[in-house]
C-alpha cells in the first residue's frame, strides 16, 4: 500500500503546557476509497455525516488555545470518524461494539447498514487509520509528560439537542453541556473545575456529569495506570456551539488556564 498522509494533526502549544485538546470527530473527509466502501449513496451520506459529525468543535478548540494564558497542544483528527472512530476500543472492551459502532462503523446513527467489510478490510482500515494515530497520540503524551511531568487531556465533543438511535444511553438528561469523567483519570477537583468553568458558556448554567455521554480519552498504555495522566471530557449541545463557540472558547480557555496554575 502506498505511504498516505497523515489524517491527522497536531498543533504545537507552549512548552510549559501540561494541557492536550483532543479533538476527534469534527471532520467531514473521507479518502476516495474509503468512501467507496460505504453503502450510503451522497444524499444519505451528507445526511450521516451532519447527524455524525462534531461540527466546529475544532473551532472552539483553537480559539481556546487562543485565549489562554499558556497556549495548550492540540490533537485533531482530520478525518472523519466514518473512516475510523480513534476514541472507540479497538477490541471486545467497546460496548458500541453492540450496535455496531464500534472502532469500524458497520451501522448508522439510525442504525441502518453503513458498511460489511471482511476481517481483512477491517485490520486495514485499522491498520492505516486507527494505529498511527493511537501511536501518534501516546507519543506525544509521553513527550509532555517528560517536559512537565503531567498531562491533562481536555476531550472536546458535541452532541444533538435530541437522542439519537445509536445512542445507547440517550434517555438520559441532556443538559446545555456535559462533562464526561473516569473513575481514574479524572480528579473531583478536575471535574469540579470543568463545571465551574463551562457554566459561564453555557445559557442558562445547566451542566451535567456524565450524561448523555461518559468518560473521556486515555491513550492505551495510559490507561488506568497512571495518574499523572489527567482526562475530562467537554460535550457541548450542538445548539449552543452553533449560537455561542466564541463563548465556549473563552469558558474552555479558562479551564485550561486553572489546570495549568493550580491542578496537581
Amino acid at each position: 500500500m502506498p505511504e498516505q498522509p497523515a489524517s491527522f494533526e497536531i498543533i504545537p502549544g507552549d512548552d510549559a503546557s501540561s494541557v492536550v485538546l483532543h479533538v476527534p470527530h469534527s471532520s467531514t473527509h473521507l479518502p476516495d476509497d474509503v468512501r467507496r466502501g460505504l453503502r450510503l449513496n451522497d444524499s444519505a451520506l451528507a445526511a450521516e455525516l451532519h447527524a455524525i459529525t462534531d461540527a466546529d468543535t475544532d473551532v472552539v478548540a483553537d480559539g481556546a488555545a487562543m485565549r489562554a494564558a499558556v497556549r495548550p497542544w492540540i490533537f485533531v483528527n482530520r478525518a472523519s470518524r466514518l473512516v475510523v472512530d480513534p476514541e472507540r476500543f479497538p477490541d471486545d472492551r467497546e460496548e458500541m461494539n453492540s450496535v455496531g459502532m464500534g472502532a469500524v462503523y458497520e451501522k448508522t446513527t439510525q442504525l441502518e447498514t453503513l458498511r460489511t467489510p471482511t476481517e481483512e478490510e477491517r485490520r486495514q482500515l485499522i491498520e492505516r487509520f486507527y494505529v498511527p494515530y493511537s501511536q501518534a497520540f501516546a507519543a506525544l503524551v509521553r513527550r509532555r509528560l517528560a517536559a512537565v511531568g503531567r498531562v491533562t487531556i481536555v476531550d472536546v465533543h458535541s452532541f444533538p439537542v435530541d437522542a439519537l438511535p445509536y445512542e445507547l444511553h440517550g434517555d438520559g438528561a441532556r443538559p446545555e453541556v456535559c462533562i464526561g469523567t473516569d473513575e481514574f483519570h479524572t480528579s473531583a477537583e478536575l471535574s469540579s473545575a470543568a463545571v465551574e468553568a463551562m457554566r459561564a458558556a453555557a445559557p442558562t448554567g445547566d451542566v451535567g456529569l456524565d450524561s448523555p455521554f461518559n468518560g473521556c480519552y486515555v491513550p492505551l498504555e495510559q490507561h488506568g495506570k497512571n495518574p499523572r495522566v489527567q482526562a475530562v471530557m467537554l460535550e457541548m449541545r450542538r445548539d449552543v456551539v452553533r449560537d455561542d463557540a466564541g463563548g465556549l472558547s473563552l469558558a474552555m480557555a479558562t479551564l485550561v488556564d486553572v489546570i495549568d496554575a493550580t491542578l496537581p
